[in-house]
């Protein structure tokens, strides 16, 4: 990474950054890695977000986007930063999984050539759920005594109080 990067990063930050390190990477387990991940997703996160909040503030007084660009060094320097290490982890990560999926299907197999499988969870099969009653199909919409698709009156005042309170709940959002 960078020397220019790193010299921005608080020594927590350094910290963090330093454990995206190759092998530091390679000494971590899976669940290490999406531990890690997480951390340093929130991390980028934070400073990408500080980033865009003080670049939006900053548009009125500076007279425009590219203006203001110059004055928002530190957090873009930041999250780029941790958008590296960021790379790193996810690569390293990926790398795990793979693996890891790898394995397990080279273990089922292996349990599937000599006859054993292992207990299935608690889900129902298809022979379950055939013995299982039938399901009510869902009711059809309401028809008119002569049989047309139109809706009865009554479905047809409900529908309409539906729509006008979802309008009314979205004008008071609007209003805001």
């Amino acid at each position: 990474m960078d020397k220019r990067l790193l010299a921005r990063l608080t020594d927590a930050e350094r910290l963090l950054v330093a454990e995206t390190g190759k092998d530091e990477l390679a000494a971590l387990d899976e669940d290490g890695l999406v531990e890690l991940h997480t951390r340093v997703r929130r991390a980028r996160s934070k400073y990408v977000g500080q980033y865009r909040r003080g670049a939006a503030a900053r548009v009125p007084s500076a007279g425009g986007r590219g203006k203001g660009f110059a004055q928002n060094q530190l957090a873009r320097d930041k999250a780029e930063a941790f958008e590296i290490a960021l790379a790193q982890v996810s690569a390293a990560l990926a790398k795990s999984a793979r693996a890891s999926a790898a394995e397990l299907k080279a273990e089922r197999l292996a349990a599937a050539a000599a006859g054993t499988t292992r207990p299935r969870a608690a889900s129902s099969t298809t022979a379950e759920r055939a013995a299982a009653p039938a399901r009510k199909a869902p009711a059809s919409p309401a028809r008119t005594t002569s049989g047309s698709k139109r809706p009865a009156p009554s479905q047809a005042k409900k529908n309409a109080s539906s729509r006008a309170q979802g309008a009314r709940r979205q004008a008071k959002r609007d209003s805001r």
